[in-house]
């Protein structure tokens, strides 16, 4: 039995052995399997891609999402293929990096990237289908629009059952991959942008600190100053908001 509180006692080829055994009941190990694939990316961000060279794929698209829990304005999705072997100092999670960080890492990545794509949805889309079906719909738009079609597809953990091409959603894939670490940083640093703009018609709402997302301040400036036609109608409390003053 593998001790997951003591995963340094074990070598990392042994850790793999096991990652790759137990993934294959993961209902049954779940608890295992995510111990060790959260204890081996923090070592090696690269695994999934390193899996995927060998094997002779080289067009890997990583996939991620953010804003989906805003009050306001898009969800936003990248899709981004590095190029084999890529290193990039910093390249994590973007919601680990500083927001300066991040910035210095998106310009890199746009330039230094395969391709790249911007998928959006915006708040009416978001209230229409719901959040979930809107964030498919931007991933699928996002892949669908790289100009180089990827051989297979890292997503941090939406299932996206209508992609044809050969994908794997992964938990916390954000951290685990690099190639979705990348599209996290793209598609965080477009959509801060876009908040930031919208900050700048409405300051009194404070978007440029809070990026749309339900804080204390936040919802105060909504009851004082009112719900705008680009908030999500369907999201608690902007519809009891509209409903209090209907």
């Amino acid at each position: 039995m593998i001790d997951i509180d003591n995963l340094e006692q074990y070598e990392d080829s042994y850790l793999e052995e096991q990652f790759e055994i137990l993934s294959k009941e993961y209902k049954k190990n779940k608890k295992v399997v995510e111990a060790i694939d959260m204890y081996l990316a923090s070592k090696n961000n690269s695994r999934y891609e390193n899996k995927l060279n060998k094997e002779g794929i080289t067009l890997i698209a990583g996939v991620d999402e953010v804003g989906r829990g805003p009050l306001c304005g898009p969800v936003v999705t990248c899709a981004c293929i590095l190029p084999v072997g890529y290193e990039l100092a910093g390249l994590t999670d973007s919601k680990k990096i500083t927001e300066k960080k991040r910035e210095e890492l998106y310009e890199i990545l746009i330039k230094e990237c395969v391709s790249y794509k911007i998928g959006i949805k915006d708040n009416n889309r978001i209230d229409e289908i719901n959040i979930r079906e809107a964030t498919k719909e931007a991933m699928y738009d996002s892949i669908n629009g790289l100009d180089i079609k990827p051989e297979y597809v890292l997503i941090d953990a939406m299932e996206l059952e209508d992609l044809s091409i050969p994908n794997k959603a992964i938990i916390k894939g954000d951290y685990k991959s690099k190639s979705i670490s990348a599209a996290s940083i793209i598609a965080k640093v477009t959509r801060d942008r876009m908040m930031i703009e919208l900050d700048k018609e409405y300051p009194e709402y404070g978007y440029a600190k809070h990026k749309g997302y339900p804080t204390k301040d936040h919802i105060a400036a909504v009851e004082k100053y009112g719900v705008k036609d680009f908030y999500r109608k369907t999201f608690s409390p902007i519809s009891e908001l509209i409903n209090k003053h209907d």
